[in-house]
């Protein structure tokens, strides 16, 4: 298994666990550059991490004040792998727990909110069609949306593109409702 560090906040420095396979990790000037942009949102909010992989978005958010983090991941695999994460820093189960669950399926007729929602999906899955059922679990006012994408930002219903940053393939967009 392969590693990467958190970047900022209390866990600054430490490393986590990838699971390997399919799921690739934000890079971490990536990441960097995503939580400076998001900072004054994370004190205290509920955060999902949708294809959560590694964990590694969510527990960057933790690290950096998120109250509490949902991470949501089909692979059962990732799912270990997050899950030990999360215990390796003392963080579960009071800061986050993992959701076996396809997010597209189970976001369809999700009654939850969250106040912040993390999206680094797949790149060789990505459906902009699919996606905008992200936009329907962001909390109403100022819930924020954070999805990492190939290409122009995708329409969010509902939502205000505020900004959109490249780092070479990938690019960040930071939807608000």
């Amino acid at each position: 298994m392969n590693t990467v560090k958190i970047t900022s906040g209390d866990l600054k420095g430490r490393s986590i666990q990838t699971p390997g396979g399919h799921t690739h990790p934000m890079g971490e000037r990536e990441r960097l550059a995503l939580f400076n942009m998001i900072a004054e949102f994370l004190p205290g909010n509920f955060v999902l991490d949708a294809f959560a992989g590694s964990g590694a978005l969510g527990i960057e958010a933790i690290s950096r004040g998120a109250g509490f983090v949902v991470f949501m991941e089909k692979d059962a695999r990732a799912c270990k792998t997050i899950e030990k994460n999360l215990i390796d820093l003392n963080l579960y189960p009071h800061k986050g727990g993992v959701l076996k669950y396809d997010v597209y399926t189970v976001l369809k007729t999700a009654t939850d909110r969250w106040g912040i929602v993390l999206a680094d999906p797949p790149y060789d899955q990505y459906d902009e069609k699919k996606l905008q059922v992200l936009a329907r679990v962001v909390a109403d006012p100022g819930g924020i949306l954070v999805l990492s994408h190939p290409g122009e930002a995708p329409e969010m219903p509902g939502l205000k593109l505020l900004k959109t940053r490249q780092y070479a393939v990938a690019h960040i967009s930071i939807y608000v409702k």
